[in-house]
């Protein structure tokens, strides 16, 4: 049977190796895990191939977060509700049975993602199921020695170039370092880019925030970027293609003030550090 309740969470898959290829110890852990958050969307699947890199590199625990949104199944409680195709346009009802199948299926496909993403590695990993409010359920996981791997839109993805709710809610709130993927553009080793909006007059602003060096070593050097707005920000980074943007939860911020959209129009992985 099925658990409903808010807090519903089990553990639907783990793979422990406690040694790497030829019998090595396995090296001590700098970060305590790398969690993907998955929704079967391209964008999610995309973050969870960077999650799996990423926690292989440093020998980490990985751990697939999948929600069942109640949000959603109160949704088909309501006589009224209703589903449209994306493809078709067509309307049909929107009951509890033919949702619970639809987030059985999904979960299915997270299930065999995950199994495709970690086949042939030493990596430890487990696939979390909870049912709850997304953000709210990813949030109470997250611990501050983590980092969170995020699509930038999850089922929003089909309508065009937005930053999903979730992932909005997960940066902005979220006690680790969140890393945002984007499925459109293949990650490219080059530099860490971080605003620098001191100007002439270098005591305004400090220098580059400090992350950890595991985490700094996915990219080349770290390069200042002379940026105080949204659009200067996103004039400056339209035909990157390699490398990453590194912001302080308190520059996205104003940044999202500005412009709601502009994070989800940047070309590049984006690390947010609290």
């Amino acid at each position: 049977m099925r658990q409903t309740g808010a807090q519903a969470t089990r553990s639907v898959a783990m793979t422990t190796d406690d040694a790497l290829p030829g019998g090595s110890p396995t090296p001590a852990l700098d970060v305590a895990r790398v969690l993907a958050l998955l929704d079967a969307s391209r964008h999610s699947l995309a973050a969870l191939a960077a999650a799996v890199d990423l926690a292989s590199q440093r020998h980490a625990e990985l751990v697939a977060l999948y929600v069942e949104d109640i949000d959603l199944l109160r949704c088909a409680t309501f006589p009224f509700s209703c589903e449209i195709g994306a493809q078709s346009g067509l309307t049909r009802p929107l009951t509890s049975a033919s949702l619970e199948a639809s987030i059985a299926l999904q979960l299915q496909r997270v299930q065999q993602a995950l199994a495709t993403a970690v086949a042939g590695r030493d990596l430890h990993h487990r696939l979390e199921v909870s049912r709850g409010q997304i953000a709210a359920e990813a949030l109470t996981k997250a611990e501050p020695g983590d980092v969170l791997v995020l699509g930038k839109a999850g089922t929003s993805e089909r309508w065009g170039n937005r930053l999903g709710s979730t992932s909005r809610r997960l940066i902005l709130e979220a006690p680790c370092t969140v890393l945002l993927w984007d499925e459109r553009h293949p990650f490219r080793r080059g530099p860490l880019r971080w605003l620098d909006t001191r100007g002439n007059d270098p005591a305004q602003n400090p220098a580059i925030p400090t992350i950890p060096q595991w985490l700094a070593a996915l990219f080349d050097e770290a390069a200042p970027l002379s940026a105080r707005h949204a659009g200067e920000l996103e004039n400056l980074l339209a035909h990157a293609d390699a490398g990453g943007l590194l912001l302080h939860r308190g520059e996205l911020e104003s940044l999202l003030r500005e412009d709601e959209e502009v994070i989800a129009r940047v070309p590049l992985p984006i690390l947010v550090i609290p």
